[in-house]
């Protein structure tokens, strides 16, 4: 409840703030552990982890957090866009950019919606303004690679 109420905020960005008081740390706990392990119902979407992944380190808990819960939000086919995704029509159609601020990082999954999946094609730390060239080829790439199967 607590991400989902910070994410309906259009400013604020999808990082769970640092907190202090250990019933706080409880319900991140709990988030976390529904959000990795939860039962997927049969019209949930698997994601297909073709690279990446997020974990601690170097995410920060509150960055795996907020990218498991944005994740969670496509398996269940609703809808993320901005601040928390964006389109991605250099790598191809349906494929989107979730944006995870953690911290002073910048983290980027870069993932294609289909019909009976989630991909993910990247995880990186965002460095420049735009993303890089050889970012997009691998994404290409991995596209072409899992369509040909």
């Amino acid at each position: 409840m607590i991400a989902r109420r910070l994410l309906n905020q259009s400013n604020v960005s999808p990082v769970i703030p640092a907190v202090s008081t250990s019933e706080s740390d409880c319900i991140f706990d709990l988030m976390s552990e529904m959000t990795y392990t939860s039962y997927m119902s049969p019209n949930d979407k698997p994601l297909v982890w073709l690279s990446g992944e997020v974990k601690s380190p170097p995410f920060s808990k509150g960055g795996r957090i907020a990218a498991g819960f944005l994740l969670r939000l496509l398996q269940k086919g609703q809808k993320v866009g901005l601040p928390h995704s964006r389109p991605m029509p250099d790598i191809g159609s349906r494929c989107c950019e979730l944006r995870i601020k953690d911290g002073n990082a910048e983290w980027r999954i870069m993932y294609r919606l289909d019909p009976d999946a989630v991909l993910i094609l990247e995880v990186f730390k965002k460095k420049t303004r735009s993303t890089p060239d050889r970012i997009i080829d691998v994404c290409r790439k991995r596209c072409r690679e899992y369509d040909s199967v």
